[in-house]
């Protein structure tokens, strides 16, 4: 029997293919999860028996003007991988909260997601919670790696030909480097059964109760050697279509407990992705 990884091309994709041999890797153009005659064809014909599930529709802005399809790939489509009866990791975010809080999301947290994105991303979980026979749902935030599109590459590639950039200081949360994501992925595997099946939080640890997007963009200049100042704003000064959450730091407890995660701080993080990124 097999895993198969969904959204295999994405950032955590990636990253699990690097560290999982034998497992399916398939990208949207190898399996479109909100085809149920496609996923039950191809787990089938693949002897699947456990499901990580990276795909989303994760542009957060376009969200709000394309619902509908932001609703079939992130709860249509994981309810069809839990229909299977896999074994299934789905991959969610801390946007399924409102980001009212002062202190850290706990899992037993109400989940009240105010953008469209948050709103696909929790139904789901619900669906997963209410459909999978064996499953954890992890909630992520910030999520970083050497691949693709994302806060860490953008902010190096800014500074790269400019002197000054401006990044909005009073949004809080924790980065999440998708390669310790997908080792802590790869240790839990084994231990998922019935009765631990839940949801749980991953997030990179820190010694705060989170840090600003402020705070994160002047370290990745900081480890990268980079002159470029950074200047905070307010998110009133950077309006996007999409709310984000003030707030959204993950509480990790449960995971380190319950699977006997250990989980490294975001700076020793940030510097091993940016030691990768100037070996590429």
């Amino acid at each position: 029997m097999k895993t198969l990884i969904t959204g295999a091309n994405g950032q955590l994709g990636l990253e699990l293919g690097k560290i999982m041999s034998g497992a399916v890797l398939a990208g949207h153009n190898d399996l479109d999860i909100t085809d149920k005659n496609a996923v039950d064809t191809f787990v089938k014909k693949n002897n699947i028996d456990t499901i990580i599930n990276c795909a989303a529709y994760t542009a957060v802005d376009m969200a709000e003007d394309n619902y509908n399809l932001a609703e079939k790939i992130n709860a249509v489509g994981p309810k069809h991988l839990a229909d299977t009866g896999c074994k299934l990791v789905h991959i969610s975010t801390d946007y399924v909260f409102d980001g009212n809080a002062t202190e850290p999301y706990t899992i037993d947290c109400s989940p009240k997601p105010k953008s469209a994105y948050g709103k696909t991303k929790y139904l789901g979980e619900w669906v997963v919670q209410f459909c999978a026979k064996e499953y954890v749902i992890i909630r992520t935030s910030w999520l970083y790696s050497p691949y693709g599109k994302n806060f860490v590459k953008t902010m190096r590639n800014l500074a790269s030909n400019r002197k000054e950039i401006s990044v909005v200081s009073d949004q809080f949360g924790l980065p999440t480097y998708a390669a310790d994501l997908a080792n802590a992925i790869m240790q839990m595997l084994p231990q998922i059964n019935k009765k631990n099946s839940g949801v749980y939080h991953y997030s990179n640890s820190s010694e705060t109760n989170g840090i600003s997007w402020y705070d994160f963009a002047v370290e990745i200049m900081k480890q990268s050697g980079l002159d470029c100042m950074v200047k905070p704003i307010t998110t009133a000064e950077y309006p996007t279509r999409a709310v984000r959450p003030k707030y959204s730091v993950l509480d990790t407890h449960e995971i380190q407990k319950i699977f006997g995660i250990k989980i490294p701080m975001w700076q020793d993080a940030l510097k091993r992705c940016i030691n990768e990124l100037e070996r590429q």
